[in-house]
């Protein structure tokens, strides 16, 4: 199945030891070779530190991640963002193109909304209009902009995170009635995330410790790197570390992070 990773926080963070982690499952520790992608938003902040940033840096490639030339600049780029979306792909609808490499970004209410998915959805042929077409041939984009149409239909202006967090739950089970459907989705503000089978989160806060990752021998102390004020929120779709207490997802289970922490949705 494809690998989802997250990261939300309350202050710009470097993603680059989850990346580099998480891009060894493109094909060397893990059979995800059918492409890869990473967006991350950049820009102002509100006062309060809570995520406000609209610029977006995107990056997909339809080469393995543990070959791609795209990849290995991410890996060495010091990418600091407060809300990270990543995916590396095993299809199982649509063939191997840039088009159809995750995450997806689409616009609403004068936002970037990102989204990837792991799983496989059935039969899922909804009705599109106009504002929101998929580029590509994956049921996962074809969710995607599903989702983004039925999102402007309920909601005539941006609505709280809250709110958000209400109308998508009641859509993601009308999805995952055609088949498996974990997915991460935000807009620079918050994340959402969805288990159908498998997720896991982890939150990070001070006192900050070392973390070794599962799939490459690196370490880190980020208490070398964080504030006591940080807060750090990571998802994904199998825990990237060996020395840290990962929290699986109930399936059919939506959560919202906002601020690198555990909203209520």
């Amino acid at each position: 199945m494809c690998q989802l990773l997250g990261m939300n926080c309350n202050a710009p963070t470097d993603v680059t030891f989850s990346f580099r982690g998480f891009a060894q499952r493109g094909g060397r520790t893990g059979q995800h070779t059918d492409g890869w992608g990473i967006a991350f938003f950049e820009g102002d902040r509100n006062t309060d530190g809570a995520g406000n940033g609209k610029g977006l840096r995107h990056f997909v490639d339809h080469l393995p991640a543990c070959e791609s030339p795209v990849a290995e600049l991410i890996g060495r780029y010091p990418i600091k963002s407060s809300n990270v979306i990543a995916h590396i792909r095993k299809a199982t609808q649509g063939h191997v193109a840039l088009e159809n490499c995750h995450p997806f970004v689409r616009e609403l209410w004068g936002r970037y909304w990102v989204f990837a998915h792991n799983g496989d959805l059935k039969d899922f042929s909804p009705r599109l209009h106009g504002g929101f077409r998929p580029v590509g041939t994956t049921d996962s984009e074809r969710a995607f902009c599903w989702i983004m149409q039925e999102l402007a239909k309920s909601h005539a202006d941006v609505p709280s995170v809250r709110e958000l967090s209400i109308t998508l739950r009641e859509l993601a089970d009308k999805i995952a009635g055609c088949g498996t459907f974990n997915f991460l989705l935000g807009n620079g503000q918050a994340l959402w995330a969805h288990a159908c089978t498998s997720l896991y989160f982890v939150e990070r806060r001070h006192p900050f410790a070392h973390a070794t990752l599962s799939d490459e021998d690196l370490s880190v102390n980020f208490a070398e790197h964080t504030q006591p004020s940080d807060r750090v929120a990571v998802v994904v779709t199998a825990p990237l570390t060996s020395n840290e207490v990962w929290t699986a997802f109930a399936p059919g289970e939506l959560k919202v992070f906002e601020g690198g922490v555990l909203a209520s949705a």
